[in-house]
């Protein structure tokens, strides 16, 4: 079997609460910013990388106290393939996104619209995490 692992980031900003940015896929489900960890790079340096190739931001400030894996299975070529992924919360200021390709839409929601819109359980788990996190580590005017 084979294994493959990407790291992505719960990217928010500041507002009264934590808005939450989730990107749709051309596929049609609502997720976060992720992509494969490419030969010899750290899993941070891939989550700049792709946040920047997928929305055009480049301020984000990865916040390390947090990071969660996500494990599932998926059928490619009929092969089955064992997927692992980082994913860390990240700062943004910025507000304007610029989609790669591979997206159709995004939304910045606070945390109860984003749940919803959400599309696969596991993402679900990995916002209630983040925003868990994010009110109980501390104040928000301290990320």
């Amino acid at each position: 079997m084979k294994h493959e692992k990407s790291a992505g980031a719960i990217v928010f900003r500041k507002d009264k609460e934590p808005i939450f940015l989730l990107l749709h896929y051309e596929e049609g489900h609502w997720d976060f910013p992720k992509g494969h960890v490419e030969e010899n790079e750290a899993d941070a340096d891939t989550v700049k990388r792709e946040v920047e190739e997928e929305t055009g931001i480049r301020d984000i400030e990865i916040i390390r106290d947090f990071k969660e894996k996500m494990q599932y299975y998926f059928k490619f070529k009929n092969e089955l393939i064992n997927k692992t992924v980082v994913f860390y919360i990240a700062k943004t200021k910025t507000k304007e996104v610029k989609l790669s390709f591979e997206h159709i839409g995004f939304e910045w929601l606070p945390y109860d619209k984003a749940i919803e819109k959400l599309t696969y359980k596991n993402a679900k788990e990995i916002l209630k995490k983040a925003d868990n996190f994010l009110k109980t580590h501390k104040t928000l005017d301290d990320f």
